[in-house]
């Protein structure tokens, strides 16, 4: 069966999808954070979606989870590669650089977690040892290899609820829970897919050193990591879709 991929895209890539008027696609939870695009790689078509609004408005708290994944499945969206910014915890990383996460962590609270909210039928228990799907994961680290990417295999993403950033001493609770990025999105967008079978992978942009990890303010190192790690994750994602 042929593969239809979709991006979920977060802060920083609204303006991937310029040029495209977009498709509205409404679902059984409401509308979705924004129309979704049409994007061109190569000769490849990839359907996009921006999680927080084409105009970056919703916090990730307010992001209507359960239609976003519902919207890509309902047109023809089989695999979605999501793209996160995050702070780096432990020492994997290094600010502007990029990691292909394979664990997660939840620390959220009041999300609509679940498709299963007691109107549509049977509930489902997924398994959810691995949340990410290992094909998925393990294409995004070959075409990282092919493109020259230095990017890394795997590290625990710990879900806040946001829209603030953490306290250096939640930080320090996080990495000895084991966590190596923070981010605020992951979750339950990756227990959403997994529930609508929709393979899902996160390639993370490590874009500051979380609270108390650094020694410049957060926000300058923002600043000036971010554009290395969009060159990177776009380098990366031209050559996953030459192959596909």
């Amino acid at each position: 069966m042929t593969t239809t991929y979709g991006l979920m895209v977060g802060s920083g890539w609204e303006d991937l999808s310029k040029g495209d008027a977009g498709t509205e696609a409404e679902t059984a939870f409401g509308m979705p954070s924004a129309p979704v695009h049409r994007l061109q790689f190569g000769e490849h078509h990839v359907l996009s979606l921006a999680r927080h609004g084409d105009r970056h408005t919703l916090p990730p708290h307010k992001i209507n989870y359960r239609a976003n994944i519902l919207a890509l499945k309902k047109l023809g969206v089989t695999a979605i590669i999501a793209l996160n910014t995050v702070g780096v915890v432990s020492s994997v990383r290094q600010s502007g650089e990029i990691a292909v996460p394979d664990q997660l962590l939840d620390y959220t609270w009041g999300r609509e977690q679940t498709i299963y909210d007691g109107r549509r039928g049977n509930v489902g228990h997924i398994d959810f040892t691995e949340p990410f799907s290992g094909e998925l994961r393990s294409d995004l680290l070959d075409a990282a290899r092919r493109a020259g990417v230095d990017c890394f295999d795997g590290g625990v993403y710990a879900t806040t609820q946001g829209p603030r950033l953490e306290t250096a001493a939640e930080v320090d609770r996080l990495e000895r829970d084991g966590a190596d990025y923070v981010g605020m999105t992951a979750m339950p967008e990756a227990a959403l897919a997994r529930e609508l079978e929709v393979a899902y992978a996160c390639l993370a942009m490590v874009v500051n050193r979380a609270a108390g990890r650094g020694d410049v303010p957060i926000h300058d190192d923002v600043e000036a990591s971010t554009r290395a790690a969009r060159t990177a994750t776009m380098s990366l994602l031209e050559n996953f879709f030459q192959a596909v």
